[in-house]
């Protein structure tokens, strides 16, 4: 006949950790299991510093994908994933200098310029990209700052597809007081706006516009009442402090953003950042898991290079907490997987779009 055993539990609190003492009938002998209890995170805002967000990109794998997963479904449904589709209203030309950007004019990278579409062209393809499963769409242009008639343009466009009942959402460069009103009596849901890296490796990319310029414009659209898309992009040749320095900027933002797109740099021939050096798949995933812990509300969008990422490093990013994604073709220059392919792998992994069920 088996032993048979009594098992006794005792819960100590201690530096975060449960010990389970197991006893048995046998010989009567203490064997103490230790393993890390997780800890719930607060839903009030946390500070972060460099050096806590850096010590979240040096942990075990399995311990940072495990802690941004709890994170995750404490505040989503943990397969489902918005989808949204950006538009390019009018590209090329730019006057910045973003050393990631073939629409400068600083840099020969083949984009073409082209004016502004009209309202209706902005429109058609918002309702292909709604028929198609998309619940927020995006519009793009390649300038510094808007002009007076710039701006009256993109308010129409902005009213005519808020009328088919999708979420809206810009990105026009530098913003004044008046203009982010104008965007919000509009309408405007979202306005995007990148920090692209931290303050420290911010001048090493670009020297147009200073890091208080873009800062300064995520307070004009918070304070009109609009809200925040911003984000980053890796692999431009950031180290790891650099990277940790952004997640630092965007989570230490009062509010944080609600959406926070991460980019995989899209090396561009003809820009300075052509022959960077790539990330490693799993650094960017990392990227996605601290950017998760970090903002817990946001939606963490997987967003520029997923068309040169594998099924399985996509679907890691989903595991760290990503659930939104650019949906179609193209995105403002570069090319994105297209909508079959998105469909077959949400399908595969047993996710669908969050429009679809909620």
């Amino acid at each position: 006949m088996g032993i048979s055993r009594l098992i006794s539990r005792r819960t100590e609190q201690s530096s975060g950790k449960k010990k389970l003492n197991i006893q048995t009938a046998h010989d009567m002998n203490i064997k103490t299991i230790e393993f890390v209890r997780p800890v719930k995170l607060s839903t009030s805002p946390q500070r972060w510093n460099v050096k806590e967000i850096k010590a979240l990109f040096e942990l075990p794998f399995a311990d940072l994908m495990f802690q941004a997963q709890q994170v995750h479904r404490d505040h989503f449904d943990p397969n489902a994933v918005q989808l949204s589709t950006l538009l390019s209203i009018k590209t090329g030309g730019c006057s910045e200098d973003c050393g990631y950007c073939p629409q400068s004019a600083f840099h020969s990278s083949g984009v073409e310029n082209r004016k502004m579409l009209e309202v209706n062209e902005v429109v058609k393809a918002a309702m292909v990209a709604q028929q198609n499963g998309a619940d927020r769409f995006c519009m793009g242009a390649a300038w510094r700052e808007p002009s007076d008639e710039d701006m009256a343009n993109v308010v129409e466009m902005v009213k005519a597809v808020r009328g088919l009942g999708m979420e809206t959402c810009a990105t026009l460069g530098m913003l004044n007081d008046t203009q982010a009103e104008q965007l919000r009596a509009a309408g405007l849901d979202y306005y995007n706006h990148n920090l692209d890296t931290s303050p420290e490796f911010y001048g090493d990319i670009i020297s147009t516009r200073d890091y208080q310029d873009r800062l300064d414009t995520l307070e004009r659209v918070r304070n009109a009442g609009m809200n925040v898309c911003s984000g980053g992009i890796v692999g431009m040749g950031e180290n790891l402090t650099e990277r940790a320095g952004l997640i630092a900027q965007l989570a230490n933002l009062d509010p944080y953003p609600e959406s926070v797109p991460i980019n995989n740099l899209v090396k561009v021939e003809g820009t300075p950042l052509a022959n960077a050096e790539d990330i490693d798949p799993l650094d960017f995933v990392r990227t996605i898991a601290v950017a998760r812990i970090t903002m817990p509300s946001a939606r963490v969008r997987l967003s520029a290079g997923r068309q040169q990422m594998s099924d399985a490093i996509q679907a890691l990013c989903f595991l760290a907490g990503a659930n939104s994604i650019f949906y179609g073709e193209q995105l403002l220059t570069t090319g994105n997987p297209d909508a079959e392919r998105d469909r077959a792998l949400l399908d595969k992994l047993g996710m669908y779009p969050f429009a679809e069920k909620h």
